[in-house]
C-alpha cells in the first residue's frame, strides 16, 4: 500500500469536502479516488468520512487524522530531500587528504567553494603525503585524496588535474637570484633539496629525470619533508629547491625564479576508490582542480628596486603663522 499517496488523496478530499472537486484537483477520475479513500479506511480500520448525509463530512477520526497526515507527508518529503542530497554528495562527511605543502590560500578557497556548493557537507581534511593518502584510500580510511601525479593506483578513479609550474628557490644572496629566469643547467654543481622519495615516488622520479634531461645532475640530494625545513636549508646555503612560488614566498630571504621554458610542472589532482565511491568525491575533485588552476599562474616579478638615500624633510612656516617674525607682516 502506498500510504503517502492515499494520505495525499485524503487531505485533498478533506479540504474540498467533495469527491468530485477533489478528483478534479488531483487530476484523476472520481471512482479511483473513492477506492483510494476506502482502501485507506480499511488499512486504518476506521471511517474517515460520513457519507450518510447529502454533504460529505469528516468523522472524528478524520478530523484527528488531518494534522497527523500533514506531519507524516512533511516528514516523507524531508526524508526524500536528505536521501537526494546524500546521493549527490551535498550532505554528510567527506574525509579528504591534501598535501602538507598546500598553501593556506588554496585551502581557504577550497573549503569556501565546497561550502558554497554543498552547505550540508562537512569536509574532514587531513594533511597527508601522496603515499599516505594512497594507503588510507586502500583501507577505506579516506574518501578522496589530492595527490601528486603520477601514481600507480589502478583501483582508483582520477579527477581533473592542475599543472603547477615549478621554479627554483635559492638564497637572495646567490648570483643566480639576479637572473629573471634560471635554466636547470644553471643549477649544475648545486646540491638539491627534495622531498623524500617515499612520500611521492612517481613524482620524485619524474622530477629527477627531467633535471637530468636538461643538464642538471645534482650531487648529494638532501631530503626535506617539512616546507619550513626545506626553506631553512635553502636559506643556509645547503642547496637549492625546485618548488612552487607560493611556498618560497613564505621566507622573504629566499628568492624564487621561474625556470626557462617551464620544464617542470607538478600535476595535482584528486583520486578516489573505483568501488563504492563517496558521492561528494567528484565534486571535491573538480573544485580542487579549479582552485589550483586559478592560483597556478606565476606572480609577476617586481622590477628591481633602485637604492635611494634617506628622505630629506623640509619644514616651512605658513605666512599666517609668521607673525612679527616676518617683516612683511609688521604694520
Amino acid at each position: 500500500m502506498d500510504l503517502a499517496r492515499h494520505l495525499r488523496h485524503f487531505l485533498v478530499v478533506a479540504e474540498e469536502m467533495h469527491f468530485g472537486r477533489a478528483a478534479e484537483v488531483l487530476g484523476i477520475a472520481q471512482p479511483p479516488l473513492s477506492q483510494s479513500i476506502q482502501r485507506l479506511e480499511r488499512e486504518l480500520g476506521v471511517a474517515l468520512f460520513d457519507r450518510s448525509r447529502r454533504a460529505v463530512q469528516l468523522t472524528t477520526a478524520g478530523q484527528l487524522l488531518i494534522e497527523e497526515a500533514r506531519a507524516l507527508l512533511a516528514a516523507e518529503q524531508r526524508l526524500r530531500t536528505v536521501a537526494r542530497k546524500a546521493a549527490d554528495g551535498s550532505l554528510g562527511t567527506l574525509r579528504a587528504g591534501v598535501p602538507p605543502d598546500t598553501p593556506a590560500a588554496v585551502l581557504h578557497r577550497l573549503l569556501r567553494e565546497l561550502a558554497a556548493q554543498a552547505a550540508g557537507l562537512t569536509v574532514d581534511l587531513h594533511e597527508l603525503t601522496t603515499a599516505e593518502q594512497l594507503r588510507l584510500l586502500a583501507t577505506a580510511e579516506l574518501d578522496v585524496g589530492l595527490v601528486e601525479h603520477p601514481v600507480d593506483a589502478p583501483d582508483l578513479r582520477c579527477g581533473p588535474t592542475a599543472e603547477l609550474p615549478l621554479g627554483v628557490a635559492l638564497p637572495r644572496t646567490s648570483p643566480l637570484a639576479r637572473l629573471r629566469e634560471v635554466s636547470l643547467a644553471d643549477l649544475a654543481g648545486h646540491e638539491l633539496i627534495l622531498f623524500p622519495r617515499a612520500t611521492a615516488p612517481g613524482w620524485h622520479d619524474e622530477l629527477l629525470s627531467v633535471c637530468h634531461t636538461h643538464g642538471f645532475v645534482p650531487g648529494p640530494v638532501r631530503h626535506a619533508r617539512n616546507p619550513e625545513f626545506l626553506l631553512g636549508l635553502v636559506l643556509s646555503g645547503n642547496g637549492v629547491a625546485l618548488t612552487r612560488e607560493a611556498l618560497a614566498r613564505r621566507e622573504p630571504r629566499v628568492a624564487w625564479r621561474p625556470l626557462v621554458d617551464r620544464p617542470l610542472r607538478l600535476r595535482v589532482g584528486a583520486v578516489w576508490p573505483e568501488t563504492a565511491p563517496h558521492p561528494a568525491a567528484p565534486r571535491f575533485a573538480q573544485v580542487a582542480a579549479d582552485v589550483l588552476r586559478d592560483g597556478a599562474g606565476p606572480v609577476p616579478l617586481p622590477a628591481p628596486e633602485t637604492p635611494t638615500g634617506p628622505w630629506s624633510v623640509v619644514y616651512t612656516v605658513h605666512p599666517a603663522q609668521r607673525g612679527d617674525r616676518d617683516p612683511a607682516a609688521r604694520p
